[in-house]
């Protein structure tokens, strides 16, 4: 019998947007314990354009040398089951759900399989399928680190550094939840956003620089890498800690480093790379913060599916407003 096909984006090769193709493939079968999704939105990250580049180059021992191993690409998503497999109790055909495929990426397409038993849930019903594909990218990152990571407490002082993005969007939000006083900074043209979500205070880079202000945090959350441990320390408090989701030397070796000795602190977490079960209390604790109405998504553009060039080349320049999402 000849196999269905469907539409997906396939990378052969790492390089710029251009590498991207849209082609027909083998639309996927599934086992007894999995389900099939038909995908209606999938998010373009700064993570996603980071693998399609292959950088840091490292990220080769685990994506593939020369090429991809994995040539469809994408993590988040959310969608509608349409089969599920016989062993399959927890959610059935015509469910609503988001999650993320982690290091098995397909998400780029018109369907995934995933384990019944993976990071999938039920979307939130205050939540479009376009916001809720999103959450396990600005926001499932950002509950790790102030919360797990960060262990973010009431009337602490939080800097949110790259405060309009998926994560720092996400960030200001949840800071505030976990009742936190919130410094955000940002671009000229993104102050009103960052004020919008709840930030007290908010910082314009291009004018100012947050180290320099003799203002100190509990938490500086440099959700963009921009910083460094060193250039932050004099604005930590004495046992504060700065956290960090990109991974460079100028986070390793401060973070090995405090791990033995002094009270302010260097943290670095891959949120995509926990255990299953950790990133299910994330997204649980997640629908629960968002059903409560406290963690809207912000939506910069849409992009249909055959248009991720166009898609990754604007979130290449480092401007986009919280979230960029293909519409399948």
């Amino acid at each position: 019998m000849k196999a269905e096909k469907m539409k997906a984006i396939v990378v052969t090769k790492y390089g710029s947007p251009e590498v991207l193709q849209i082609q027909n493939v083998d639309k996927p079968s599934i086992k007894e314990d999995e389900i099939l999704i038909k995908v209606h939105a999938t998010p373009v990250t700064k993570a996603d354009t980071m693998m399609r580049k292959a950088d840091p180059y490292i990220s080769r021992f685990f994506l593939g040398f020369s090429r991809p191993k994995r040539p469809i690409i994408g993590t988040g998503f959310a969608g509608t089951i349409e089969n599920v497999g016989e062993a399959v109790k927890e959610f059935k055909i015509g469910d609503s759900v988001f999650g993320e495929t982690g290091v098995n990426f397909s998400a780029n397409a018109e369907y995934i399989a995933m384990p019944a038993n993976g990071v999938l849930a039920i979307k939130p019903e205050n939540m479009s399928f376009e916001e809720a594909a999103t959450i396990c990218d600005g926001p499932m990152t950002s509950l790790n680190f102030l919360r797990e990571i960060g262990q973010i407490k009431q009337g602490q002082k939080v800097l949110i550094n790259g405060a309009s993005g998926s994560l720092g969007t996400a960030a200001v939000q949840l800071a505030k939840y976990f009742g936190a006083e919130v410094t955000g900074v940002s671009s000229t043209r993104n102050l009103e956003l960052v004020k919008s979500l709840g930030a007290d205070k908010v910082i314009d880079y291009t004018k100012e620089d947050f180290t320099k202000t003799g203002e100190t945090y509990d938490i500086i959350y440099d959700t963009i890498g921009k910083s460094s441990f060193f250039k932050s320390k004099k604005a930590l408090n004495p046992k504060g800690v700065y956290l960090s989701p990109v991974l460079k030397l100028s986070v390793l070796i401060p973070m090995i480093w405090t791990s033995m000795m002094g009270g302010k602190k260097a943290k670095f977490s891959a949120t995509g790379l926990l255990p299953t079960p950790e990133l299910l209390k994330l997204l649980k604790k997640l629908r629960q913060i968002i059903e409560g109405g406290y963690l809207k998504t912000i939506l910069d553009k849409s992009y249909p599916l055959d248009q991720s060039v166009e898609a990754h080349r604007y979130v290449d320049t480092g401007r986009k407003k919280g979230n960029v999402v293909l519409v399948v």
